[in-house]
């Protein structure tokens, strides 16, 4: 019997820093209310928050600086996150927990398998993709996490009329979103300054801030799920 398969290419490595006590005290305490395994089928996520409202995915949200904003900014919309680093993941529920947001929900896992096992099609309102690994090494751009089959998985979850915020902060990942996106019969950008947009509405990140410092220009883009 042939047992070889197909190994697929991640768009990440497991580089996890040390946890503060702060962040494995958030874990310990917190991930029981905020915390989600991977499921067995997509998730009722009405059922999940006890209500229905508009839903937001942010994936990778690195030190959770936006999805706290966000879910504190606006309590009667519920927000989900998904992060591989427990470091991040630690300080996102310290955050939430401090703002006494409940509607906040977290992954631990890897994004991709998420979106295909967790998510029906068309339940989420909008999908953040905020400064995700840029792998600059043109050896390395097949790990980038935008790819057509990640855009498919994308324009799958989301509803029509929905959008996808992305930002980068490395002008050659900034065109490969745009050539991967553009192209994509599922998407229509709205940007508002040729392609990208001016004025993005999130609060700044600590991996914008670091790019910043280097110098880098930062872009974000918007794409409406066509229906």
């Amino acid at each position: 019997m042939n047992t070889t398969h197909e190994r697929r290419i991640r768009s990440f490595v497991r580089r996890e820093g040390r946890l503060t006590s702060g962040q494995q005290k958030n874990l310990d305490l917190l991930w029981p209310r905020y915390g989600l395994s991977m499921p067995d089928a997509p998730i009722d996520w009405a059922r999940e928050f006890g209500r229905e409202a508009p839903r937001t995915l942010e994936i990778g949200f690195g030190a959770g600086e936006v999805l706290a904003d966000l879910a504190t900014r606006y309590p009667d919309e519920d927000f989900i996150g998904i992060e591989v680093y427990l470091t991040g993941v630690g300080r996102l529920l310290g955050a939430v927990d401090d703002a006494a947001a409940s509607n906040v929900r977290v992954f631990n896992l890897d994004a991709v398998e998420v979106l295909a096992t967790a998510f029906a099609n068309a339940s989420l309102d909008n999908v953040l993709l905020y400064f995700p690994d840029p792998w600059p090494k043109k050896r390395h751009h097949k790990r980038r996490i935008v790819q057509p089959g990640f855009a498919n998985e994308i324009a799958r979850v989301l509803k029509p009329g929905g959008l996808w915020r992305l930002a980068t902060d490395w002008a050659n990942y900034a065109e490969h979103m745009r050539e991967v996106l553009d192209a994509h019969a599922s998407f229509e950008n709205v940007g508002d300054r040729e392609g990208f947009v001016s004025e993005p509405p999130r609060t700044g990140t600590r991996f914008e801030a670091r790019g910043l410092r280097k110098g880098h220009a930062v872009f974000d883009m918007a794409y409406r799920r066509l229906p």
